[in-house]
């Protein structure tokens, strides 16, 4: 892949390419990304008196939703996306900006309340032409490899 600005998203069918592995990657940068929470939660707790033990999850929730609304916002990927070497882009093809990256942080946010939503985004990652998950299907976003 050479170095492009994407006008829309790529074609699965003529660049497949840009998909190749993706779900795989995703899975994988989702876990490094869990784990970054972890620790950024951890560092946390001292902060707070360790009184943060008693809502330890809710603590995470939000700390999570702050990395995954600033590391998009910043990059159009989490951190773990990077490493993985892929990132999120809009219907036009362009980088997320902040308000995309804050709507699609509320959605992912949402699915993992409601254990059916996130079932169902897993399931649509493995079988839509771009590997779109449920808050991609709506905001019409997804994941590429990144150009080079």
């Amino acid at each position: 892949m050479t170095a492009l600005t994407l006008d829309r998203l790529p074609d699965p069918e003529t660049l497949p390419q840009f998909y190749d592995g993706v779900p795989t990657r995703r899975a994988l940068a989702w876990l490094v990304d869990i784990g970054v929470i972890f620790l950024m939660s951890l560092l946390l707790l001292p902060l707070t008196l360790f009184t943060a033990l008693f809502f330890f999850p809710l603590l995470m929730a939000g700390v999570g939703f702050l990395y995954r609304w600033f590391t998009l916002s910043s990059g159009s990927a989490t951190w773990g996306m990077r490493m993985f070497n892929i990132e999120l882009r809009e219907a036009d093809g362009a980088r997320f900006s902040s308000t995309t990256a804050l709507v699609h942080t509320a959605g992912y946010a949402l699915s993992l309340v409601t254990f059916p939503a996130q079932l169902i985004s897993i399931g649509m990652m493995a079988v839509t032409p771009r590997r779109q998950g449920l808050t991609d299907m709506v905001l019409g976003s997804t994941a590429i490899n990144r150009p080079a």
